[in-house]
């Protein structure tokens, strides 16, 4: 394949896309080499710029991919949640407490077990626990300032749904292994090539478009035959896409050859 268009990214992540100019990450904008300074400042639109660049560049109203409200959203639970409710978008019942006195309301609004999790900056499941009784309770808020506690959904697996641009690329199931609830494929979860439920497809649709993420996974799960949005992850794995036979670089080349993202 020639291609018509070269295009600029500064995280790693198009390394090996062919028609894609990675120019790394520097603090200081000014240590970016003059020419390469040039080509970001011509440049209709910056690929994966880092959540300090994505502010700056929109701040300018330069492009950038993900867009700007992705990277806003990035392993941050508490704004994703608040997205969720305002756009009523189906997910568990979720609440956050701060302090002291607001952690111990927490057993007034939840039974155990219920679900905690690292509010801000966690991935790959290793800010989630499963909360069985006041003990393990006291264990994660002693860690945590701020408490994101959510109902335990008894499910031994969910939907991995990724979306680039405004189309679904790849769906998946992910299966939890023996003795964890979590379905993680970084914890021993599994990856199922199974055919998705439609529904589960169209809300993972939705709500990427409705929030306005342009390159997310949007874990879903199915309940008592009602589909919930778990959560986010904008920096999603790509196993999912090995396991399939995708080639995540190639996909990602036509993508922006056609100008799709």
């Amino acid at each position: 394949m020639e291609f018509q268009r070269k295009v600029f990214a500064l995280e790693s992540r198009l390394r090996d896309c062919r028609n894609v100019v990675t120019l790394g990450v520097h603090t200081n904008f000014n240590e970016y080499p003059p020419d390469d300074r040039d080509e970001i400042r011509k440049a209709d639109i910056i690929y994966y710029p880092t959540t300090f660049y994505a502010d700056l560049f929109n701040s300018i109203g330069k492009r950038t991919f993900p867009s700007y409200h992705t990277y806003k959203c990035v392993q941050d639970k508490i704004k994703q949640t608040a997205l969720f409710d305002l756009l009523g978008i189906p997910h568990p019942r979720t609440c956050v407490f701060y302090g002291k006195r607001q952690k111990q309301a927490i057993i007034r609004h939840f039974e155990f077990p219920f679900v905690a999790k690292i509010a801000r900056g966690s991935a790959r499941g290793r800010g989630v626990f499963l909360i069985r009784d006041r003990d393990s309770l006291e264990s994660y808020s002693e860690r945590n300032p701020v408490a994101y506690i959510q109902d335990y959904l008894p499910i031994d697996r969910d939907m991995r749904v990724v979306v680039i641009g405004r189309r679904i690329v790849h769906a998946y199931w992910r299966i939890a292994p023996d003795a964890d609830f979590r379905s993680n494929v970084s914890l021993g979860g599994s990856i199922c090539l199974d055919p998705l439920p439609e529904t589960a497809l169209q809300l993972a649709a939705h709500t990427a478009q409705a929030c306005g993420w342009d390159d997310v996974g949007i874990d879903i799960c199915r309940w008592n035959g009602e589909f919930y949005v778990l959560e986010a992850n904008m920096k999603y794995g790509r196993e999912g896409f090995r396991k399939a036979g995708i080639d995540y670089s190639r996909l990602m080349e036509a993508m922006i050859e056609r100008r799709e993202i």
